[in-house]
């Protein structure tokens, strides 16, 4: 097994924190109260300094060490296809894909209810309505990235989870892949 750097320590803290805020906000929280509105500040204050990371940040946290890649992306699926098993040292090229929906998504969630707030109710409902369906777009990519966490895990034979929360990719040699 060969160990490889990813996810540094401020990654794996905005992972599970924005998990966890998230979680807490759409699903337990009312969303028409104070907490609601001040968790999603939190969020978006999150989502912010992560883009700043990806500009600064470790190596292995910039965006360029993952870009968006259509053909790269597409090479994925063909392997995945063929029951081609090679693990990426970093992201994924569809992981890439869906960590930017996610960051935008949750970028624009946090602005669209910054508008429901400006607005006080009153002629701002399409904000509302754009809110509201970003919201369950969020909801279903996460749900299909967990899916994907786990499909990924399990046909790479690479504990993905546990290596967000260790910070460090063990990859049989034979299968990696930048």
């Amino acid at each position: 097994m060969a160990q490889f750097p990813v996810w540094d320590p401020f990654v794996r803290l905005f992972h599970w924190s924005l998990a966890l805020l998230f979680a807490a906000n759409a699903l337990v929280i009312d969303p028409d109260t104070l907490l609601h509105s001040t968790l999603g500040y939190v969020i978006t204050l999150l989502i912010v300094l992560r883009l700043i990371w990806g500009l600064i940040g470790s190596p292995c946290a910039r965006f360029s060490s993952f870009p968006i890649s259509p053909s790269a992306a597409l090479k994925q699926l063909r392997d995945i296809s063929l029951s081609r098993r090679f693990a990426h040292r970093g992201h994924s090229p569809l992981g890439a894909f869906m960590i930017y929906n996610l960051l935008f998504s949750i970028l624009g969630l946090g602005l669209s209810g910054y508008l429901i707030t400006l607005s006080g109710g009153a002629g701002f409902a399409w904000a509302e309505d754009l809110h509201e369906g970003l919201a369950a777009w969020t909801q279903f990519s996460i749900v299909l990235h967990i899916a994907a966490v786990f499909f990924e895990s399990k046909r790479i034979r690479v504990n993905l989870v546990r290596a967000m929360f260790t910070g460090i990719k063990e990859i049989p040699r034979h299968r990696a892949r930048d």
